[in-house]
């Protein structure tokens, strides 16, 4: 049994594709909530490569290495219809949705 939400085209604001999210790596401490609420399984969770902490503020770094460098990644943006479900979910205020 899945976790994911079923898919509701009522919310979904665009097509696929025309608005992806921006996961603000200072900000993301990986708490999954992206992965739950999203009904395109656009999010999933992982560990930061040590090459991506190398840009990150001192903040970022120590938030990082508290959280395990566990973030959210976006390997299925491209199904992003930009509900705005992951935006409001994530209690780190680290997601906002951009053109693509």
């Amino acid at each position: 049994m899945s976790s994911q939400p079923p898919a509701d085209d009522s919310v979904c604001k665009h097509p696929p594709g025309l608005m992806v999210p921006v996961i603000d790596r200072n900000r993301c401490e990986g708490k999954a909530a992206c992965v739950t609420v999203c009904p395109r399984q656009v999010f999933t969770l992982g560990v930061l490569p040590l090459a991506g902490r190398t840009d990150l503020s001192l903040r970022g770094k120590v938030k990082g290495f508290v959280h395990g460098w566990r973030q959210a990644f976006t390997p299925n943006a491209g199904a992003c219809e930009a509900c705005g479900r992951c935006v409001e979910a994530c209690p780190e205020g680290a997601i906002r949705l951009v053109r693509a």
